[in-house]
């Protein structure tokens, strides 16, 4: 094995799979965006994910700022040296995180020490298996936070909206069309499934993961996985959850199912939910680490030698669209109604979870007051003393629904903005004091790392780590969807009730078998 050749080719790796979609996840966000409505909130998120795609690849820049789990899956001929590449794979890991291809992503989780590049027990996560073949053949993928924390693993028999699921294949149906309304848009919709149905615990998790290996046109060779795949495509678009919980048809892009063989006692499914910033990426090598051909790829891949040239969503203001700037006023904030699109100006301060414990729990932070909260742990680069913001994206929302009210009335907030909706206890507190929660367009890093102007400053990064730091962005033109008013309306609320209803719907018949069919 050459160490400097395998460097360089864990390295390119890392770096196509953090800036690069994969053709076959963006060809269905293309083909699909043309479906929904035009003007609609599902249209608007669908021509903003792909507006992003677009800056990532010209930018060569991380397409979502939550570059997630690391996740290398590595099939090496007998007799390789395993131990050496894990090690190669580390320093590339190491290198692309100063790069900032990466984001400082891995916590202690006993000190909650960010370990600041990457590396730690368990992280990355590597793979290994070997074939009888020649070749090395890598495997990456990076999962986000926001969607593993909606995958879901269940024990059939189980009981959902009344109706019982037994430990068969309708079971399985009806399990994995309950964890994508779970879901909702928390994990940056649409998603992609990966699905095991049997194994231990463990086992399910990490082989419903590497069905994410599989391209969206793949199509089972188990006949029955194949139907129950195509028929859990048709039935998750039903839903009308939509891109980012807004409403729509494009709910779920790929569903790919595999099989473990389990114990008697148990019948585990288990669904690893990917959102749809797929980053996954191949590639083969020889034994000396030369790149022999690269996966994942297609007759329009982008190559860093054609010009790249991203759609642009614009903003006419006045026509649907309103301008605001920080400070907040009162009254603006009580004119905004749930579904208004807003163009936001001046200064936003991200917080994330370590933020919100810590104020929660009595900590103070007076520049908040009166502000606005940015829920993003951002990949930020330090150059020649100064700060640049490399990706912006909204993290997951829902995760400060324990702390956001008390700290809304605390510092007077003004407007959170995240992705994914918040709860009944935020939309109280929004109508009680005066507040409006902002939806921005989950993992849409790039485009909203071209509006942040400047970086005035960060408090207690030192204490928590650059991507829990609180980062004073100055941003322009920032898009974000109201979807929680000062009185009382939530869009995501409205459109988990009326999905809801859909779902009983086609979880129906109640009894008995259903034959698995293609329509």
């Amino acid at each position: 094995m050459n160490r400097e050749k395998m460097m360089a080719a864990m390295l390119e790796l890392i770096r196509r799979t953090s800036a690069y979609l994969p053709p076959d996840v963006e060809g269905v966000l293309a083909a699909k965006q043309t479906m929904e409505a035009e003007g609609s909130k599902a249209d608007l998120a669908l021509r903003l994910v792909l507006q992003n795609i677009g800056l990532a690849k010209k930018l060569s820049a991380p397409i979502c700022q939550d570059t997630g789990t690391i996740n290398f899956f590595i099939k090496t001929p007998i007799g390789f040296d395993q131990l050496a590449l894990q090690e190669i794979g580390c320093d590339a890991v190491v290198e692309a995180t100063r790069l900032g291809y990466l984001r400082q992503n891995s916590v202690d989780s006993l000190t909650g020490r960010n370990t600041g590049n990457n590396l730690g027990a368990g992280s990355p996560a590597f793979h290994f298996h070997q074939h009888r073949q020649e070749h090395v053949d890598v495997r990456l993928i990076l999962k986000g936070g926001g969607c593993e924390n909606m995958s879901a693993q269940y024990s059939l028999p189980t009981t959902i909206q009344g109706k019982r699921f037994d430990r068969d294949l309708e079971g399985v149906r009806g399990v994995v069309l309950d964890s994508v309304w779970q879901a909702q848009g928390k994990g940056c919709g649409p998603g992609f499934l990966g699905v095991c149905i049997g194994g231990d615990r463990a086992m399910g998790y990490e082989f419903a993961k590497e069905q994410l290996l599989r391209t969206v046109e793949d199509v089972n060779p188990v006949p029955e996985l194949a139907q129950l795949e195509a028929r859990l495509m048709k039935e998750c678009n039903e839903l009308n959850i939509g891109p980012m919980g807004f409403g729509g048809k494009l709910t779920v892009g790929g569903v790919k199912i595999g099989a473990r063989n389990r114990l008697p006692a148990s019948f585990f499914v288990t669904v690893a939910y990917m959102c749809w910033a797929y980053r996954r990426r191949g590639m083969i090598l020889d034994q000396e680490g030369s790149i022999q051909e690269w996966l994942y790829t297609g007759e329009h891949e982008f190559d860093g030698e054609r010009d790249v040239r991203p759609m642009e969503v614009r903003f006419e203001r006045g026509r649907g669209v309103i301008s605001l700037d920080t400070p907040l006023q009162p009254d603006e904030i009580q004119r905004l109604q749930a579904g208004d699109v807003v163009l936001l100006n001046g200064v936003v301060y991200t917080g994330r979870d370590e933020v919100h414990k810590y104020l929660f729990k009595g900590g103070d932070l007076s520049v908040l007051q009166g502000g606005v909260i940015y829920h993003c742990g951002p990949v930020v680069l330090e150059e020649n003393g100064a700060y640049r913001v490399l990706a912006a994206g909204p993290t997951t929302s829902i995760r400060e629904e324990p702390y956001q009210a008390d700290i809304i009335g605390r510092y007077g907030i003004k407007a959170v903005i995240g992705k994914g909706g918040m709860g009944a206890k935020t939309l109280e507190a929004c109508q009680r004091h005066g507040c409006v929660y902002l939806h921005a367009i989950g993992g849409a890093a790039q485009v909203y790392a071209q509006c942040v102007q400047e970086v005035k400053g960060v408090d207690l990064k030192e204490k928590f780590g650059s991507p829990e730091a609180v980062w004073h962005l100055v941003v322009k033109d920032f898009p974000a969807i109201v979807t929680m008013d000062a009185h009382g309306q939530s869009l995501h609320a409205q459109v988990a009730e009326q999905s809801k209803e859909e779902l009983a719907g086609v979880l129906k018949p109640a009894g008995g078998k259903v034959q698995l069919m293609l329509d």
